[in-house]
């Protein structure tokens, strides 16, 4: 399988005081990092696909560890993760599925002892396609005040032949989050779930 072939590498971070109602004494962040490659199946089909998920790896561990130090570089501090994939229009929305396990189990290593799975979504499209990327808390995937959404492109990707793939990881619950469910102090921490 080709080596990643990376054109460029974008990230953001987002500091949020408030949702129209009282200021956060402590702001939520949210950081993304998009990282825009060759698709090396653009233009083709191609039935066995999965290896390229090995090689996707440690593409996967240098997006956390950057998620990690735009956040302040204290890995205790992520609470929500989320992420997903752009395949450009040579390209087919299977090839953005091959980003479910590296971008994930990356996270997952990165944060130590994450136990839900990382929510995802891709699609297929061309320079500026927006995604919005879920995000739900890392331990437990039922913590309803974590259930957020990051809405990621670049006006410049991806081309035909290309994919943007992104991580995001969030500090917090939702500014004013008040919508009841699960409270994060009362996860169990058994299933990923609850």
């Amino acid at each position: 399988m080709p080596e990643v072939e990376i054109r460029k590498f974008a990230s953001v971070v987002e500091e949020i005081f408030h949702e129209g109602g009282p200021r956060a004494a402590v702001p939520l962040r949210r950081a993304a990092v998009i990282a825009v490659i060759r698709n090396p199946f653009a233009g083709s089909y191609v039935e066995d696909i999965q290896p390229f998920m090995e090689d996707l790896k440690p593409l996967g561990l240098t997006m956390a560890h950057r998620l990690v130090d735009l956040l302040g570089g204290d890995p205790a501090v992520v609470e929500g993760y989320g992420k997903g994939a752009i395949v450009g229009a040579a390209g087919e929305l299977e090839h953005g599925a091959l980003w479910h396990a590296p971008g994930g189990y990356a996270m997952r290593e990165v944060l130590g002892d994450a136990m839900a799975i990382v929510p995802s979504t891709k699609k297929v499209g061309g320079p500026g396609t927006r995604l919005d990327v879920p995000i739900t808390h890392i331990n437990a995937s039922y913590v309803r005040s974590h259930f957020d959404s990051m809405e990621l492109g670049l006006n410049d990707a991806p081309r035909a032949d290309e994919m943007a793939l992104m991580l995001v990881m969030t500090t917090g619950a939702r500014v004013h989050s008040r919508a009841g469910g699960l409270a994060a102090d009362k996860i169990t921490g058994k299933d990923g779930l609850r």
